[in-house]
């Protein structure tokens, strides 16, 4: 099964496909759709340009599942309430960076990734390996 990743730019995608394929962190700019494993990490401008959400729907096409990303330390969010329906598989949410928030940085992140229909939503540090674990066991629950 593949896994659609998507969310702003910097949100950690890029570092969250790696740590789920075990490769090593190595930051690289996503600059069109790549499969890293079996993840295709989507570039953060797909979902930053609305005229280019439709590439999102075309890339999730061959997935069993989309994770909306969300960064807790950048106060910005690009999800419309809702936007989950846009996709005909499950949608999940993983707030990143885990390491680097408050407790109201994750409380604030998880409340606007709810608002977007992602459920469940995880957290997670993709560096530290923290909360991976649950995020991992969901996704072979859907394989």
């Amino acid at each position: 099964m593949y896994i659609m990743v998507a969310g702003s730019i910097g949100c950690g995608k890029t570092t969250l496909c790696q740590r789920l394929a075990a490769l090593p962190q190595v930051y690289v700019k996503t600059q069109t759709a790549q499969i890293i494993g079996r993840a295709i990490d989507t570039p953060g401008e797909y979902m930053e340009n609305r005229t280019l959400w439709n590439r999102l729907a075309v890339s999730a096409v061959d997935s069993g599942l989309v994770l909306f990303l969300q960064d807790p330390v950048n106060s910005g969010f690009r999800f419309s309430p809702g936007q989950a329906a846009m996709f005909q598989v499950p949608v999940a949410g993983v707030i990143t960076k885990l390491d680097l928030a408050t407790a109201d940085d994750i409380r604030r992140a998880r409340e606007l990734l709810t608002l977007a229909g992602a459920k469940p939503v995880f957290a997670v540090s993709s560096l530290s390996g923290e909360g991976m674990d649950k995020l991992t066991r969901y996704i072979q629950s859907l394989s």
